[in-house]
């Protein structure tokens, strides 16, 4: 957290309290219904939220408890503390005291001696609260109170009623809760008192002689003590300091600025210890000489009380007060201390004077001198530094450092909008009222400051800011205002009325023709799709001067109506956030043009609307850039971004999902607990365009990063990178938040602000979990994070090989491999390491088979002097095995230690497959490379492995090498392949060779009666069943002695299956065996009763085992079977139309001989080219699948046949362009540009056929 806004202090005396509990210095203070607790200037401790609309009046702390009393106008507050002890001090209430016949209101607390609460109003009453709230002691007054406070021994009160010049002395004349009495003198005034304090011993136990000071409207500063203590009077008048006289300055003032005099009186012991902090602090710095330290070094020598006067405009005077109380008067005992200029404090709002001052410094060593400055305009702000700088003689600027500033509203904040730039911003209350912020850059990082308030008598529907925040737009039911932003109080600059059809949804800023010229559209769309535009001009940059005119040069008209004719069932209209680079506003219309607003309808169609001004025809253009049918009923949220990505939350608030308009891909699916409620979304980019969402609940916001596409892994295409809770400073549920331009999160909760800087830790949990090299990065930016998550890819990244690898590029693949063996061998920790390994650009898109030696030295071009000339230029089982071995023990730059893992099972991949080159085809190497590199993660996480891809499936199918591949598959397995085996290779789907499926299947059977000891008949029934081999089936049982079943199978078996009798007995038991869940021995018996029908049906069904299904149909007969039809038709297709996954889809088409359909399926979603009974589920709209790799299968299949020529000829050439322009940018979500590149300069377009008549 970097900037903490708690709230809007309350204008009253006793609004804001300190003190010193057990070493932890406590600032709290009344803020609308809230308590403010804080422990510095940023730490803000807790949170307290009373019930009902009255505001808190006053607040006091009991230091020598913790305990912290506040009031409203009937009832008293008293919250005792707890969990110090285990590092988590929070307040609890302890009880509430309502004051009876109060008519006007508690207006004054104190704490005294043994846990005593002093409430003042129309009466004072002293109440005991150390076990049962107790009054002990009542006094009517004339008057309201003012303030009344207890001495630091308890034994005086001091009091002063409203336009009061007396100053009611009480003294305690018995302790007690039984017998408590005081009696009163007076100290006369002569004008009304404006503030009264008591000087503060050095420690709570020492005993020392009572001091008051008081501060009177006659600008003098009057000190009390006991200069007679047998006299009449407890205090007598000790000294005076004349305020006017204090300060002469030298510019000549107005009237108003002569009279302004403010006063404080820093205590002795709080002297003494900043002077000693600043004689630290000097030494520690080894500083020059220093004049001013030395002079008050020799003025804390005389332990004197300080007094502070000062006029707001830089003039400042101290007093010191020595041997106050003393018997003997002497003129040196008030004496001068310093008289300095320029000490600046915050500059005072219009029409607001007042200030109240606390200070401290603490014993503790790391404690300076604070000055705490409560502005009654709704500021608090912490002042640090040190006491010598403070009152130097000599001029000097910043003489106390600014630390904090504490304000914000005193009602709950409703909404906050940001301008574009992301600069400024509005927050605002359900009472209509808002504050304008603007970011401050300084050396100490940024903060948020308070720019100006702004006070509607009407209902604001909507608002947006314009330009800077120099005005602001509201929406009302009827109407439309503009406020002029620029001073510290808003005033309406211009107002119009207006008629509209529907219920207002949005308003919208639609262009900023001309910055300078002040000219801004502003649009408003109803429920109905129809609108309004308005032009604001403003042409004075000086609005002082013209205020001084008493005009405004700010005007607002009726630019144009418009209806967007839009019949469907709207369920709202919104416009998106500004995110990425600064829109140029566009002359013409086309989807390029950034988005203003999003549509949603009930039935789920999402829209993306672009608005094009045109000024000389009065009139505005729209276009919908995007539709996507989203199939997400009656959502109850939803937030675009103009870059595109849109989020929408589902009717239950508890799901969300991402999408890209421009694709109309389903990106991100995720589902929170009912606990989690989604109420807000906000979206933000880095420079580059890198989205970036805010997900508000009521109690946290959850940030997610876009993640580069991978479609080797299947990993997630957005993640957790943050969460925020704010439960532990704040009771109060979020009311809204957004982002900044640079990457601060806001978020508005209860009366406060809290802004979250841009930095991440790369050691929070959801970071660790994203693998970021630890060895490269300690900490970054949120925009630095999310832009090393979507970059683009070292080339020896393993994700960027991978796709090298199926774009066929494995000659690419062996330069860089090699290229990094090379890199690696002279390389150590914190060397740096080039993304392309030193190969020239042009290499990487060559097209040439072979690595010609003649680029050897290019290649390696940083590392020539060091290479052996005898070194291999391919990728052999040795140099995977020496790369392998400095992956192993090197830190690589780019990569985390996973994927050095993943990049060392590729480099064995590439090795193997590259031994096998000369003996099959890019497709078998494609399957061997992923096949392989499966094996590999699965020796290393068999938990996470469910087996290959259909994509790999689909290039196998399509190999002309599959004898070589059975063989290597197999002896991956030891030659013992089964079943499970078998289903995670896919071998059964990609064999094309009936005969040779066969005799696999066959080897299957055979190993799967052998793989236990007992050798049991039943693990092989359906395999050689499906062979049609049941003599070799009873062969086996007529061994299986041990078998209880072994009679009875024996004799079921030796009869004639052609016969009807003995097809209804194997049925029978099929059923049977069926309710005794024995699934895959009931298939079998519906085999040997010739029902394949039904015996794929519980392979697919009951086993969830489609792969077995389809093999058991394709042994049993063959492709052209009517079985295999109706599971590829009824069941597959279904299924790939279901998930959207193309390659099964075209796998499916290709089996079943409709190779027309197999190329179109690759380009077009597969719910489109066949009707389903189920709706298509968000699966099937994932960007997962549409995978860039279906374009290198397109390339190699559209051209195969004529069968598959004459399907590509159904694609229009613009749907093929847009298939390369998609895949194209899939390419650069992963991170692999150069593929993306490479893309746009081969891909070729399918000749267009030529349709011959007859003549």
């Amino acid at each position: 957290m970097r900037v903490v806004l708690p709230g809007k202090p309350q204008a009253k005396l006793q609004a804001v309290c300190t003190a010193l509990w057990q070493g932890q210095r406590l600032v709290a203070y009344a803020s609308g219904n809230a308590l403010i607790i804080l422990g510095g200037p940023h730490e803000l401790i807790q949170t307290i939220y009373h019930d009902g609309s009255q505001a808190l009046g006053a607040v006091a702390i009991d230091e020598s408890t913790g305990k912290i009393a506040a009031c409203d106008s009937e009832e008293v507050y008293i919250y005792r503390p707890y969990g110090r002890d285990e590092g988590a001090l929070r307040w609890s209430l302890q009880c509430n005291l309502r004051i009876q016949d109060e008519k006007r209101g508690v207006l004054t607390l104190s704490w005294g001696s043994d846990e005593e609460l002093l409430v003042g109003s129309t009466s004072l009453r002293l109440f005991q609260t150390a076990d049962e709230e107790t009054m002990i002691w009542s006094r009517q007054l004339s008057r309201p109170a003012k303030f009344a406070h207890f001495s630091p021994d308890a034994n005086l009160i001091a009091s002063t009623s409203l336009y009061d010049r007396l100053i009611k002395l009480w003294r305690r004349q018995s302790f007690g809760a039984d017998d408590t009495r005081f009696d009163f003198t007076y100290l006369l005034h002569p004008k009304t008192v404006t503030s009264v304090h008591w000087r503060k011993p050095h420690d709570r136990e020492q005993s020392t002689d009572n001091v008051l000071y008081s501060i009177c409207a006659d600008r003098k500063v009057r000190i009390w003590a006991t200069t007679a203590p047998h006299g009449l009077q407890v205090l007598q008048l000790w000294a005076e300091i004349d305020m006017q006289e204090s300060v002469q300055p030298r510019q000549i003032q107005s009237t108003s600025q002569l009279n302004e005099r403010y006063a404080f009186i820093i205590d002795s012991h709080d002297f003494a210890f900043a002077t000693e902090r600043a004689m630290q602090a000097a030494s520690d710095g080894n500083s020059e000489e220093n004049h001013a330290l030395e002079h008050l070094m020799e003025i804390a020598k005389r332990n004197p009380e300080v007094c502070v006067v000062l006029d707001g405009r830089g003039n400042m005077s101290a007093w010191g007060l020595e041997s106050i109380g003393c018997k003997t008067k002497n003129p040196a005992i008030k004496f001068n201390i310093a008289h300095v200029e320029n000490f600046s404090l915050s500059k005072l709002h219009v029409g607001e004077s007042n200030l109240q001052f606390l200070n401290f410094c603490s014993k503790e060593l790391n404690s300076s001198f604070t000055l705490l400055v409560h502005h009654f305009d709704g500021r608090i702000e912490w002042l640090e530094g040190r006491v010598d700088e403070l009152f130097d003689p000599s001029p000097r600027r910043n003489r106390l450092q600014s630390k904090a500033l504490w304000t914000g509203h005193d009602g709950s904040v409703k909404k906050i909008v940001r301008n574009r730039s992301g600069t400024a911003l509005l927050s605002r209350t359900n009472d209509n009222e808002g504050l304008l912020w603007k970011q401050k850059m300084s050396r100490s990082g940024m903060s948020l400051i308070r720019y100006s308030s702004l006070g509607c008598a009407d209902h604001i529907h909507r608002s947006c800011l314009l330009d800077e925040g120099d005005f602001v737009v509201n929406l009302h039911h009827h109407s439309i205002s503009v406020w002029d932003m620029r001073a510290s109080v808003a005033t309406q600059a211009a107002f119009a009325n207006f008629e509209v059809e529907g219920k207002l949804l949005c308003l919208l800023l639609l262009q900023e023709s001309d910055r300078s010229s002040g000219t801004f559209y502003v649009a408003a769309i109803t429920s109905r799709m129809k609108g309004i535009v308005w032009k604001i001009q403003s042409s004075s940059k000086n609005h002082k001067e013209a205020r001084s005119k008493n005009f405004s040069d700010t005007t607002i008209t009726q630019f144009c109506a418009f209806d967007l004719k839009v019949q469907e069932d709207l369920q709202f209209v919104l416009p998106v956030d500004p995110a990425g680079s600064p829109s140029i506003s566009p002359s013409f219309l086309d989807t390029f043009a950034k988005d203003t607003a999003i549509s949603y309808t009930n039935s789920g169609v999402l829209c993306a609307w672009a608005a094009i001004m045109e000024v000389e025809k009065s009139s505005v253009n729209w276009v919908v850039t995007s539709r996507v049918e989203t199939g997400i009923q009656n959502p109850s949220l939803a937030s675009g971004s103009s870059i595109r990505k849109t989020a929408i939350i589902d009717a239950t608030r508890t799901g969300l999902t991402i999408w890209d308009a421009s694709s109309g891909q389903l990106e991100y699916d995720v589902h929170y607990g009912v606990q989690d409620l989604i109420q807000d979304l906000d979206w933000s980019s880095t420079p580059d365009d890198q989205s970036i969402l805010a997900v508000g609940f009521p109690h946290k916001v959850v940030i997610l990063s876009q993640m580069r596409f991978d479609y080797i892994n299947t990993g997630p295409a957005w993640a957790p990178i943050r969460q925020i809770f704010i439960k532990e400073s704040t009771p109060h549920p979020i009311g809204d938040s957004t982002w900044l331009g640079n990457g601060h999160l806001v978020i508005g909760s209860g009366n406060q602000l809290y802004v979250y800087d841009q930095n991440v830790s790369i050691s929070d949990e959801f970071i660790t979990d994203l693998s970021i090299p630890v060895h490269t990065h300690r900490s970054m930016t949120i925009f630095d994070l999310v832009t090393y998550l979507n970059g683009p890819l070292p080339v020896f990244h393993p994700q960027f090989l991978a796709q090298c690898m199926l774009a066929g590029k494995l000659v690419q693949v062996q330069k860089i491999i090699m290229g990094l063996h090379k890199a690696l061998k002279f390389f150590s920790d914190g060397d740096e390491l080039d993304s392309f390994v030193s190969l020239p650009l042009d290499s990487l898109f060559a097209e040439s088979q072979t690595l010609p030696s003649a680029a050897k030295k290019e290649m390696i071009s940083s590392y020539a002097d060091f290479i052996d000339e005898n070194e291999p230029e391919t990728v052999t089982e040795d140099v995977a095995v020496s790369l392998n071995e400095n992956l192993a023990k090197l830190a690589v730059p780019h990569l985390s230690s996973q994927e050095q893992i993943h990049l060392a099972g590729i480099v064995e991949c590439v090795a193997t497959a590259e031994k096998h080159r000369r003996s099959m085809d890019e497709n078998a190497m494609r399957y061997l490379l992923f096949f392989r590199q499966h094996m590999l993660r699965k020796g290393q996480a068999p938990a996470s492995s469910v087996g290959i891809t259909w994509r790999e499936i689909v290039w196998a199918y399509h190999s002309n090498s599959q004898d070589i591949l059975v063989h290597l598959v197999s002896k991956q397995f030891q030659g013992r392949m089964l079943w499970k085996h078998a289903r995670e290779s896919g071998t059964f789907m990609w064999m094309a060779d009936l005969s040779a499926l066969r005799a696999q299947f066959e080897v299957i059977a055979r190993n799967e009666y052998t793989k236990t000891d007992e050798k049991n008949p039943i693990d092989c029934s359906l395999y050689y069943l499906a062979l049609k081999k049941k003599n070799v089936l009873m062969g086996l049982w007529r061994m299986a002695s041990w078998n209880r079943e072994q009679s009875s199978t024996q004799k079921l078996l030796s009869n004639n299956f052609e016969e009807p009798r003995w097809k209804t007995a194997a049925l029978k038991n099929a059923y049977a065996l069926l309710g005794k869940r024995r699934f895959q021995y009931a298939a079998a018996f519906f085999l040997l009763a010739g029902n394949l029908h039904d015996a794929v049906n519980v392979c697919a069904h009951q086993l969830e085992d489609l792969q077995l299904a389809v093999a058991i149909a394709r042994v049993y007969e063959g492709d052209d079977g009517m079985v295999l039809r109706s599971l590829l038709e009824d069941k597959i297709l279904p299924q790939a139309a279901l998930e959207g996954n193309r390659w099964l889809a075209t796998w499916t088409f290709w089996m079943l001989g409709r190779r027309d359909m197999a190329v179109r399926v690759l380009i077009s979603p597969v719910y489109t080219l066949i009707d389903t009974p189920e709706t298509p589920n968000l699966q099937a709209r994932s960007y997962l699948a549409t995978d860039p790799a279906l374009i290198v299968l397109y390339k190699q299949l559209r051209e195969k046949t004529l069968q598959t020529l004459q399907g590509a000829s159904k694609i229009s050439p613009r749907a093929e362009w847009e298939f390369v322009i998609q895949n194209a940018r899939l390419y650069d979500r992963m991170g692999c540009d150069l593929l993306a590149l490479d893309l746009g300069m081969f891909i070729t377009i399918v000749p267009r056929p030529v349709a011959f008549t007859a003549s």
